[in-house]
Formats: structure tokens, C-alpha cells, sequence
């Protein structure tokens, strides 16, 4: 039998499962690994990687991402986030449909479909809208290519109105049908809307305003009621960028139940608190907020028992001067992390908060499940996508906005000292950032592939669909 043809080799490294760390060398045939084997044994290749010294781990995939195309491509557009993504070691992305048109009807999915396939650098799954009027286009929108669907149960950025009660378990319903997970932005619309109106009325405007706006309890309510939601229909549920302390009972105990719900915090949940406020005014305004001191501490217990499962970012450009009003509810939501994501968790490796292997758990491995791309992504063995992100683990700077590549030219990281580095970065085989320097093209990112489990409705004799069917 012929050898299969190996066009690159990846030699010397350590590579990281989220069970071992074995030295070992990675062959790589066109976008696929093709062996990964003990040192030395590997022949020859045309393109060969000398990863000495260096650890050789899944690419990230990172399930929150916001790159503004269309509508606001000024803060970002497919090409500059996913180069941002790329040269952070992260190999796929969800994107978020809060943009314009919002992606809740076909013409906008082709629409944003067409932006990322001539831009992307990295594969990329786009999130649906879930809305109070597109309920009759969920169906349409996965069967055009949809990775999942995103429901803004709290306002942010575009200000989005959130759907009512019923929208939502209606929604919830058609997804438990098809398998498909739902993203909720889990926080209470009518607490915070007036809490912030009274503030404003009452001359408030200092950053701390927007904190008491969306006390804790908003997630409290919100997560119990998509958890009861889901629970009921049998509808997959993702609670996106988890802040506090408060709700995390609820998800253990729905966890411990057998709810198919997922979680994700991100770094700035994890490192900062209110402290950071007088250092970063108006350009730490977040959604949900970055808290008081002795939340970050239970978000990283609930990294560690299983509560939360992953890490994300909620990268979210915006121009600085959208970011530096004195008026904190003239700052727009957000802030770019998708390119400081790696570096910085991988510094809390060196600093002993996590280890290397529960690092790939929680950036490659839980979202590759969660969002039906495992095996292809979220693991290096042979017969999976060749995403891979080799770093340096003795080997930091400090992180400048000038030298992001995201538009964004603001961070919250600036100044912030690493001690790791993304130095490679391959996308199904092909070697997109090289020695830390982005070398793909524009257009290499592809859709990612899906295998969803098989759904499990339940309740579906109370649908909407079989009630409107009854006639008396």
C-alpha cells in the first residue's frame, strides 16, 4: 500500500490533551493530522515544524465573538477579527448576529455568509437570531447554514429588544426539534431598563452607574427562567459570558438534573473586579459588568467542578473614542479579547490557577463538544482538522493596543504582562501566523462542520406547532 503523502511535520514538541502532555512529533496531510507519534519516527516532510521547547496544543474555538460586519465594519470586519483570532491561537469562532441587518432573516445570514467566506482567517460558525419576529425563520436559517441561535434576554450592543416569554419557549420548541444549541444572554431587561432610566433621571453617570443598573439578581432570574425553558422543551442552552457568583447553583443543580446546558466565562470576569475601575473608567463597560472583588474567585471554583465549561471572550471592537465619555452610559458595551484570550490564560498556567491540560479543556475541547465539532476540532489526533496553536510557555511581552489587529486600537489587557506566546497558528493544515507573524489569506476560514447529537424534545404535545393544530 502506498504511504500517505505527509507535507508538514510538526517535530520536537509537547503536545496537550486535557489528560496528558506527551512529547511527541504531529504529521500533518493536507488539512488533516494524519499521525501524531513518539519522537523520531516520522519520515521526512517538505515543511517541517521545530517546535523544541514549545507545546503543541488544539486551537482555540472561541464560542463568542462579535466582528461587527455588516453594518458596523469601522469597529471590525471579518478580516481584521479573525487575523486578531488567528495570531491569539484561535482557529474557529462563533460570531454573534447583533450586527446590521441583525442575522435573523435569510437576506442577512447570505448577507454575512458572503463578508466572512472573501475575509476569514479562521473557520467560523454564525449564530441565528432568536427574536420576538423571526420565529418562522428559525427553521429557514438552519437549514441555510446557521451554527446555532442567540437570544438577547438582556440588552446590549445594537439594543436589540429581547423577545417576551413566549417568543422564547416558542423558539425553544423548533430548536429541541432539530438538536441545535441557543446562546442566552441571561440577564432581566425590565430590572435594568429601569433601574438605568431612574439613574440617569437622578444625574448618575459615573461608571459605577452601569454596574448597579444590572444588579446580580437580573442573571439570578434570567438564568433560572432559560433553565426552565430548556428543561421543558429539551432545547440545548448555552449561557453566554457568566459574571457573577449568584446563578451558578442554579446551572449545577440543572447540570445535575441532566439539562443540556453549557456555560462559558471569559478573562475579564476571571482577573478583574471593580478595583480596576479608576484605572479603566469608562472603557471597562461590559455586558453583563465586570463585578466586586469575590466573584472571580467562584467563577474560577466553577471552571474547576464543572459548572462552567469553557472559556470565551465576548470580543466586542469598538473605536476608542466610542469608549471615553465621562457619561458612563455614553460608552458603548464591549471591548476586543479574542487575540489576548491565549497569551493571558496561558500566563495563569505559569501562575499555577490552572494547569496546561484543563487550559485545552476549557478553550478547545468543551466547545469542540458542545457545538458538535468534535473530533474534527478541538483535539489533535490523526483523522481531525489540523487546527493547532504551538506556544511559548517561557516567552512573554507586554500586550499593546497598538500592535493588536483588531480596529480596535483599545484593550482593557494594555500594558498587561504575559509570560506565553502564540508562535504558530495552522487552520486545517495550513500555517496562518508563523513565528508570530500573520502570514494566511484572507478567505482561508471555512464554515465549521457540525454532527449536533440527536435532538431530544420533550413536551411537544404542548407546542405551539400541535396546539394551533387542534379543532374543537
Amino acid at each position: 500500500m502506498e504511504q500517505e503523502k505527509v507535507d508538514l511535520v510538526i517535530r520536537g514538541g509537547t503536545v496537550v490533551s486535557p489528560s496528558s502532555s506527551i512529547k511527541a512529533d504531529v504529521a500533518i496531510s493536507g488539512q488533516k493530522i494524519s499521525a501524531v507519534s513518539s519522537q523520531g519516527i516520522l519520515p521526512r516532510a517538505e515543511h517541517e515544524i521545530d517546535a523544541e521547547g514549545l507545546y503543541v496544543l488544539p486551537g482555540a474555538i472561541d464560542s463568542h465573538v462579535h466582528f461587527r460586519e455588516p453594518g458596523y465594519a469601522y469597529k471590525e470586519d471579518w478580516a481584521t477579527g479573525t487575523a486578531a483570532a488567528a495570531c491569539g491561537g484561535t482557529t474557529s469562532v462563533f460570531e454573534m448576529p447583533n450586527t446590521n441587518p441583525p442575522t435573523g432573516t435569510l437576506e442577512a445570514l447570505a448577507l454575512k455568509q458572503e463578508c466572512a467566506s472573501r475575509q476569514a482567517h479562521v473557520d467560523y460558525g454564525i449564530y441565528g437570531l432568536l427574536d420576538e419576529n423571526n420565529i418562522e425563520n428559525l427553521e429557514a436559517l438552519i437549514e441555510n447554514g446557521v451554527s446555532g441561535f442567540k437570544c438577547f434576554m438582556g440588552n446590549t450592543f445594537g439594543n436589540l429588544p429581547a423577545p417576551s416569554d413566549g417568543a422564547i419557549l416558542e423558539g425553544f420548541e423548533i430548536l429541541s426539534r432539530h438538536g441545535y444549541r441557543c446562546t442566552v444572554h441571561a440577564e432581566n431587561p425590565s430590572i435594568m431598563a429601569r433601574r438605568q432610566a431612574r439613574m440617569e433621571a437622578a444625574g448618575r453617570t459615573d461608571t459605577l452607574a452601569h454596574l448597579a443598573a444590572r444588579p446580580e439578581v437580573c442573571a439570578v432570574e434570567a438564568v433560572g427562567r432559560a433553565v426552565a425553558f430548556a428543561e421543558w422543551t429539551g432545547a440545548r442552552l448555552h449561557i453566554a459570558h457568566k459574571s457573577s457568583k449568584d446563578a451558578l447553583y442554579i446551572l449545577k443543580d440543572a447540570k445535575a438534573r441532566g439539562v443540556d446546558v453549557t456555560v462559558e466565562t471569559c478573562p475579564h470576569y476571571l482577573l478583574m473586579s471593580t478595583d480596576d475601575t479608576d484605572r479603566l473608567g469608562g472603557q471597562m463597560r461590559v455586558n453583563p459588568p465586570i463585578r466586586e472583588p469575590g466573584h472571580a474567585e467562584a467563577l474560577w471554583e466553577g471552571l474547576h467542578d464543572g459548572t462552567i465549561d469553557m472559556i470565551a471572550t465576548d470580543h466586542a471592537p469598538h473605536q476608542p473614542e466610542e469608549k471615553d465619555s465621562k457619561n458612563i452610559w455614553e460608552c458603548d458595551c464591549g471591548f476586543p479579547g479574542v487575540e489576548t484570550q491565549m497569551p493571558i490564560m496561558l500566563t495563569q498556567v505559569n501562575q499555577g490557577r490552572l494547569s496546561l491540560q484543563q487550559y485545552v479543556k476549557w478553550s478547545a475541547h468543551a466547545p469542540a463538544h458542545a457545538w458538535g465539532c468534535y473530533p474534527n476540532k478541538g483535539v489533535i489526533q490523526a483523522g481531525s482538522d489540523a487546527d493547532i496553536a504551538i506556544v511559548d510557555m517561557g516567552s512573554g511581552s507586554m500586550i499593546d493596543r497598538e500592535m493588536l489587529h483588531s480596529k480596535s486600537k483599545m484593550t482593557v489587557w494594555h500594558g498587561f504582562q504575559t509570560s506565553a506566546s502564540v508562535e504558530w497558528t495552522l487552520v486545517r493544515g495550513a500555517v496562518v501566523v508563523e513565528k508570530g507573524v500573520l502570514v494566511g489569506k484572507q478567505g482561508h476560514g471555512k464554515p465549521v462542520q457540525q454532527n449536533m447529537p440527536t435532538p431530544a424534545p420533550r413536551n411537544q404535545d404542548k407546542s405551539m406547532e400541535e396546539i394551533v393544530k387542534i379543532r374543537f
